[in-house]
């Protein structure tokens, strides 16, 4: 399933000619994955072009999934060395999320270039985060690739609040953000939400021919678990499952697609996790059949929408062990459940959350590259 591209787009990395006269002669970390590639040029990695190019690369940093994609959500990545190039991997997920001063002594520059999908509970632009303190602590430049946001033609949901921080909420957002990763690395910067204010010395490389209201098809899968355009789309929306009883689909080929309950009363729809190599190694409800709600016939504009978490509340049989602790920290804000727990309508729900996001929006417009 995937969206007509418009145009001829070309992502950061594959604009060299605004990059590589300031990369020679340093030493260069890049922070990347299997998302890390020039569409252009037949999905060549950045790395293998790098270094195609002469460019002194000395070390890669992966986020959560490793290098090459391989790893299910929340899998400890260790460091290791990647087999094509030979160059030492440096893992940021696990208890080492921010690079310390040992990892990056001897860098010049640090490069972040990882598809995002444009929701706040994607841990790649806390990862992004974490590089442009590390950078600024260390005396490394940082240097963004920027990526169109599949979900950037519009901004929703609930700002984070304070005392909710945490890798999946890093930043006062909400959770459709409507930026790219260059547009929030410098909101980052210019409203100082790294640690004491610091700021990172950035340079965002910008996409060329895309603009907000483009849709954009993902030449790679960005995550084990979000394998095509719609996954994507619905992902705000049904990733507040990860903080319920219910399953979201993980254990098949159609997570965050789909969500149930292993009690035939909760829907038609029939599907059974398993583990999946590279997906899912013990998913929830793993060998149950489990019974909800198919949403592959939901369009590919997508926006999002509280009505599935509502509608698997409201079958609940178990109320009082549908959420949890997981929740709030996904929402960021523990408002949300409460509203839900009292019976509120989305209508208003939404309504709670509207002056923040107005404000936002607002805000939102100073760091906008691609209007």
């Amino acid at each position: 399933m995937a969206l007509a591209q418009s145009g001829n787009i070309m992502v950061g990395a594959e604009r060299s000619e605004l990059y590589l006269n300031d990369l020679k002669g340093k030493s260069v970390g890049v922070v990347g994955n299997q998302t890390s590639i020039l569409p252009g040029m037949n999905n060549m990695h950045l790395v293998d072009y790098l270094l195609s190019e002469n460019i002194n690369v000395a070390k890669v940093f992966v986020p959560e999934h490793g290098f090459r994609g391989q790893a299910d959500a929340g899998e400890v990545i260790d460091n290791s060395v990647d087999e094509k190039t030979g160059l030492p991997i440096v893992s940021l997920y696990g208890s080492n999320k921010k690079p310390s001063s040992e990892q990056l002594e001897g860098l010049d520059i640090i490069i972040f270039d990882l598809q995002d999908v444009g929701t706040r509970f994607y841990t790649y632009i806390s990862t992004m985060h974490y590089i442009m303190e590390a950078g600024s602590e260390n005396g490394v430049e940082v240097m963004v690739m920027d990526r169109p946001n599949p979900n950037g033609d519009y901004v929703d949901g609930p700002i984070r609040k304070e005392g909710f921080k945490s890798f999946v909420g890093m930043h006062p957002v909400p959770i459709v953000h409507g930026l790219t990763v260059g547009e929030l690395a410098q909101m980052i910067n210019g409203e100082m939400w790294l640690k004491d204010g610091i700021q990172a010395d950035l340079t965002v490389i910008p996409i060329e021919n895309w603009n907000h209201s483009m849709p954009y098809s993902l030449p790679v899968k960005p995550s084990p678990n979000l394998p095509n355009d719609l996954s994507i789309r619905l992902y705000p929306s049904t990733c507040f499952f990860e903080g319920t009883n219910f399953s979201v689909g993980r254990g098949t080929y159609f997570p965050f697609q789909v969500y149930g309950y292993p009690n035939s009363d909760y829907g038609d729809f029939e599907f059974t996790p398993v583990s999946i190599n590279g997906m899912a190694k013990s998913p929830r409800y793993q060998d149950q059949t489990c019974y909800g709600v198919d949403l592959r016939n939901e369009p590919l504009t997508s926006k999002f929408t509280l009505s599935y978490i509502l509608d698997a509340y409201n079958r609940s049989q178990e109320k009082d062990k549908f959420f949890t602790n997981w929740f709030n920290t996904l929402a960021g804000t523990d408002e949300l459940m409460k509203m839900i727990k009292a019976g509120k309508s989305e209508e208003e729900i939404r309504a709670s959350w509207k002056k923040e996001l107005d404000e936002f929006k607002k805000l939102r417009e100073k760091y906008l590259i691609y209007n």
